[in-house]
């Protein structure tokens, strides 16, 4: 069932976005060559809990880390570990916060240090496909015109969508209804209504489409082991649009 949110959950909901993008803050002061993702890790679950929330994902489903840290090939899901970042790699840092029983979920693509022209390109037209299907949200336009947005965006680039991975309404759960494809049919799915909350995140590989799950049971990566970014705001339908809640 989709869900509609009150004024009370909504501001809720903006304290937990922005304690994420506060993380987010950090990751970005400090991804470079020889930073591990471990310590990236323990600093936003720092961040997190100092301004008195939870993170999302520690113990979610045994989930044992408070971030994702995808690199590279890896598309969602990797866990933090203590080897280096190196010069050239691309890092997907997928937070979650939960504040007072509501939360907050952004995901970001970080370069450390030099990157290729191909994953400076993947990047771009992720982060920008965001926008693009961000900017179909208002109401009483269907879900299925975001998801056609985003995914025309992103393989006119050449680039491809793995389906089996989505977006999601968010609020008290971590998860909620509606699932959010990024790919889709104009003029299908639900109806946005006021209120709503939900995470749009394109989720994008250079190469094919498909994907593989490590024996960790959690590890995503591209099945052909191309790079792959990760890209995801928490926002809320309002009157004219929406709103952005994982700012600051």
């Amino acid at each position: 069932m989709i869900t509609t949110k009150s004024q009370r959950e909504i501001q809720l909901m903006r304290e937990a976005g922005r304690i994420v993008a506060l993380a987010h803050q950090t990751v970005a002061s400090m991804v470079a060559p020889g930073v591990t993702t471990k310590q990236i890790n323990d600093a936003v679950e720092r961040v997190i809990i100092e301004n008195n929330a939870t993170p999302s994902f520690k113990g979610y489903g045994g989930f044992p880390y408070a971030v994702c840290a995808s690199v590279n090939k890896t598309l969602v899901h990797g866990f933090p570990n203590h080897k280096p970042l190196v010069d050239g790699d691309i890092v997907s840092i997928d937070i979650g916060a939960n504040y007072k029983g509501y939360h907050g979920d952004s995901a970001w693509t970080y370069p450390v240090g030099e990157i290729s022209d191909e994953a400076k390109k993947l990047l771009e037209v992720t982060k920008n496909s965001l926008f693009v299907g961000l900017s179909k949200i208002q109401p009483g336009v269907h879900l299925g015109d975001v998801s056609y947005a985003i995914g025309e965006y992103v393989t006119s680039f050449g680039f491809s969508l793995p389906i089996e991975y989505s977006g999601h309404g968010i609020g008290s759960a971590l998860h909620e209804d509606p699932s959010i494809p990024n790919i889709g049919t104009p003029g299908t799915g639900p109806l946005l209504k006021v209120g709503m909350t939900l995470a749009i995140e394109p989720m994008v590989h250079v190469g094919k489409p498909q994907t593989i799950t490590l024996v960790d049971g959690w590890t995503v990566n591209t099945k052909d082991g191309s790079l792959s970014a990760h890209f995801e705001h928490t926002v809320v339908v309002s009157d004219n649009g929406y709103e952005i809640l994982t700012t600051l």
